[in-house]
């Protein structure tokens, strides 16, 4: 779904009702806003904390996924 959502001179934008109810934000809460090379995407903190699960995932059953062995390679890398 594509929307048109206007921007105020001082930078405030509103999200639509529907959007808002979908999302959970019907009090009001926080987004987070990540820039890329496409454009912007908002993400409510649960998306975003969801996210970052699903990533963590991936690596959590990597065999040098822990924080030692992350240590060890930056190390390593920087010549210690």
């Amino acid at each position: 779904m594509t929307v048109q959502v206007n921007i105020t001179p001082n930078g405030r934008m509103s999200l639509p009702a529907s959007i808002r109810k979908r999302l959970g934000l019907v009090g009001g809460g926080a987004v987070l806003l990540e820039e890329t090379e496409d454009g912007v995407v908002l993400r409510t903190v649960h998306q975003a904390v969801a996210r970052a699960q699903a990533i963590a995932k991936k690596y959590a059953g990597h065999p040098d996924a822990s924080v030692d062995a992350f240590l060890a390679g930056r190390r390593t890398d920087s010549g210690e």
